[in-house]
């Protein structure tokens, strides 16, 4: 009696083989792995791990080193994104590509625009347009906007729509949720679990852990650019999983006590510039951490603007205090950024790339260009100093570099962000803006920043802190308040919150109800 045959064994999409990339060093090394169609594969590791390297690599954008890929069983060599994607294999990444002068139409479509006798057909480009963004949940947005006019995360929600073709046989999602609200992110959830029944197979670099374990079949953990784990994401503990991605115990602060507040330090009243910031009172203490919460478009980045001088206010003021007295109005706030900064208030920016770094210069000169007076005598540098102090701020904050004059754009996301950090350890500040200060960061590096917000209270300064990740604020913040609609709708203690609590008040005035007068949330009085 013969056996019969055993069943075929389906090929992956794609299949990765030995995957190496070097630079002056070695990023990635030995990196083997299969995507299998319909899955969606978890990549997580520290910053510098080597994920957007390999991500890139899938893509076209960068080349191997050694090693090789196989798309559908067949030798996969992209030399371009283009040709990658001609291939079916698309990247949302991290960084956005989007022509900020187009429309969003003109940005979904780029490549593909509807057009007659070498006219484009408008009303055909905004129809077409308008259905990709429906397919994740943004069909309040008029095609015809141009996307300058869109906050970060409504810009990363068309990234996403653009990348969403019916060709795509691979998808790579890098961090596509670190600027979105709970809200765009089940949105994009659903539409993933759309592709995953179509057979799409799915690249999800991320971060947020609990995300993994929401949306993940299989997940892969890199660590120093070697693959160090591959398994199934059913059934793995969070403790668990941060272990293997950074090789020590990570621990949360959810539990941790109200800090003790100080005296006031900055207050504004009646602030708003039109309708984006709607008459906000606002007081931030010596000592605390204060969060700020809302939906994309809820006014919270507006907000942080004002209160730096990168946007005028048309109405309210900004007062700084001193011992308990006001020592500095500001009507209708600052008149720019210098002049907020010689106030003593610092930006950690939601978009460090365009706006925090100057990328091509070294280490040294982004970490100490906020207080040029500090490492300089008679108008000449005092190099020495200067090496010193960003060696000294390096250390501190454990950034992972070569050398301080090793250029910011070749450092990985979180590592950028801790010299954005160690430019306000560098200049005194007493108030610091923190607008998604842990945006695309791993959680050894979140760990790190955490840690220094705190040495940063217990020196008596005042933090404001916006994030998405509600679980960021309830771990960090003292108070959380709530943005929406261009208002400051409640401000919770800790202790009195609850994520359902802040969700609620998110969305009491964007769908026009007041919060509920039953919630635990207390005015932020003068």
């Amino acid at each position: 009696m013969t056996s019969s045959p055993a069943a075929p064994t389906a090929t992956p999409v794609l299949a990765l083989s030995a995957l190496g990339k070097d630079y002056a060093a070695p990023v990635l090394d030995d990196v083997s792995l299969v995507l299998n169609a319909g899955e969606v594969l978890a990549l997580t590791g520290e910053n510098g791990a080597g994920k957007s390297t390999l991500s890139k690599m899938i893509c076209g954008l960068v080349q191997p080193t050694r090693g090789r890929m196989l798309l559908d069983g067949q030798p996969f060599a992209p030399g371009s994104r283009r040709e990658a994607e001609r291939l079916g294999v698309r990247m949302v990444m991290q960084e956005l590509g989007l022509v900020t002068t187009l429309s969003v139409a003109e940005n979904l479509l780029l490549d593909r625009l509807p057009h007659q006798a070498g006219w484009v057909r408008r009303n055909r480009l905004h129809e077409l347009a308008a259905q990709q963004l429906a397919k994740i949940g943004m069909a309040h947005i008029d095609p015809a906007t141009p996307v300058a006019r869109l906050g970060i995360g409504q810009q990363q929600m068309v990234e996403i729509a653009r990348n969403l073709q019916d060709d795509t046989r691979v998808l790579v999602l890098d961090e596509p949720t670190a600027m979105l609200t709970p809200r765009e992110t089940s949105h994009l959830f659903e539409q993933i679990d759309r592709l995953k029944a179509r057979g799409v197979a799915i690249v999800y670099v991320s971060h947020r852990l609990e995300e993994l374990q929401r949306i993940a079949d299989r997940v892969a953990v890199l660590r120093d650019g070697r693959l160090v784990d591959v398994r199934p994401m059913a059934g793995v503990r969070e403790a668990e999983l941060v272990q293997r991605m950074v090789g020590r115990a990570v621990h949360e602060h959810e539990g941790r006590a109200r800090r003790v507040a100080g005296p006031v330090l900055l207050s504004a009243r009646g602030l708003g510039r039109a309708q984006a910031v709607r008459d906000v009172d606002l007081d931030l203490h010596a000592g605390e951490v204060m969060g700020l919460a809302g939906l994309v478009g809820s006014g919270r980045t507006e907000l942080v603007r004002l209160l730096f001088g990168a946007d005028r206010a048309d109405r309210g003021g900004i007062t700084l205090h001193e011992n308990g007295q006001a020592t500095q109005p500001a009507r209708q706030g600052w008149r720019s950024p210098m002049q907020a900064i010689r106030a003593g208030i610092g930006l950690v920016t939601e978009d460090r790339k365009s706006q925090g770094l100057l990328l091509t210069q070294s280490i040294r000169v982004n970490a100490t260009l906020s207080d040029l007076g500090a490492i300089s005598r008679g108008g000449w540098l005092l190099r020495a100093k200067e090496r010193g102090i960003a060696q000294g701020l390096v250390e501190l904050l454990r950034v992972r570099s070569r050398s301080i004059e090793q250029p910011v754009a070749t450092l990985s996301g979180g590592n950028q962000q801790k010299v954005v950090f160690a430019r306000w350890l560098h200049r005194e500040c007493k108030v610091l803006l923190l607008d998604e200060p842990t945006r695309g960061v791993d959680v050894g590096a979140r760990a790190d920043l955490y840690a220094e917000l705190d040495r940063m209270t217990d020196a008596g300064k005042a933090l404001l802190m916006v994030s998405s990740d509600l679980r960021e604020l309830m771990a960090m913040c003292d108070r959380i308040g709530v943005m929406s609609a261009g208002r400051l709708v409640a401000v919770f203690e800790r202790g009195q919150w609850s994520e359902q609590s802040l969700l609620a008040a998110a969305f009491s005035d964007a769908t026009g109800h007041a919060a509920s007068p039953s919630s635990t949330a207390t005015a932020d009085t003068p």
